[in-house]
């Protein structure tokens, strides 16, 4: 995509008679010839019945960002957690280091029960467990959870790895859950693998889909 760029050392801020401060039509205002970033797609995972799905391939030095778009994430099992974690360069078990937050706005089909509050059993404190995105899914045939993770930098060999991610479903309790997750992997070592499953069950049916940001 193009990106416009102000180019403050071209604006020319003077009094405009009978306006004030404003700005000179002759200046070279904005620049747009400047390019900005895309979603490169690296590779796409449909679920059918998985216990977990894995990307152990495509995260690399490339890119400096990815992104997981998770959709319509369909469960087996009702109440349970859609959840993620990473490998360290040379790892096996999916247990890195994590520190976390978790929030989440609620609203109830009957138009009750509306709450934003902080999940403290949802986060971690330098704990080896799945992060969960999405805390509570229902399983009912209609019920679903989409949302995406962004993952910053994770072939520094110098830096913490931090995340982010946003996601929305239809809950166990029949509400609308919105989630704010954050937090890092506590590793200098570089993250190449991610894997997300469900807390108990399967993910029966959606897509996971990768993308490196240029």
């Amino acid at each position: 995509m193009a990106l416009s760029k102000l180019n403050f050392n071209s604006l020319n801020l003077t009094p405009v008679a009978g306006k004030g401060i404003g700005f000179d039509s002759g200046a070279d205002d904005l620049e747009a010839s400047f390019s900005g970033g895309a979603m490169t797609f690296i590779s796409k995972s449909t679920a059918s019945s998985s216990s977990t799905i894995s990307f152990t391939s495509g995260i690399d030095s490339t890119y400096k960002e990815y992104v997981f778009i998770f959709n319509n994430i369909h469960v087996s099992n009702d109440d349970e957690a859609f959840a993620f974690q990473g490998n360290a360069a040379g790892g096996a078990d999916f247990n890195e280091t994590i520190t976390s937050s978790y929030f989440r706005s609620i609203h109830g089909e009957d138009g009750n029960n509306g709450a934003l509050a902080y999940q403290a059993n949802a986060d971690q404190a330098q704990g080896t467990a799945f992060q969960a995105l999405l805390a509570n899914i229902g399983n009912d045939n209609d019920q679903s959870g989409s949302g995406y993770l962004h993952l910053f930098n994770p072939s520094s060999t110098t830096f913490v790895k931090h995340f982010i991610a946003r996601g929305n479903y239809s809950s166990a309790d029949n509400k609308s859950y919105n989630t704010h997750v954050a937090g890092y992997f506590n590793t200098t070592s570089a993250i190449d693998e991610i894997q997300f499953k469900m807390t108990g069950g399967t993910i029966d049916a959606g897509t996971i889909t990768l993308y490196g940001i240029n």
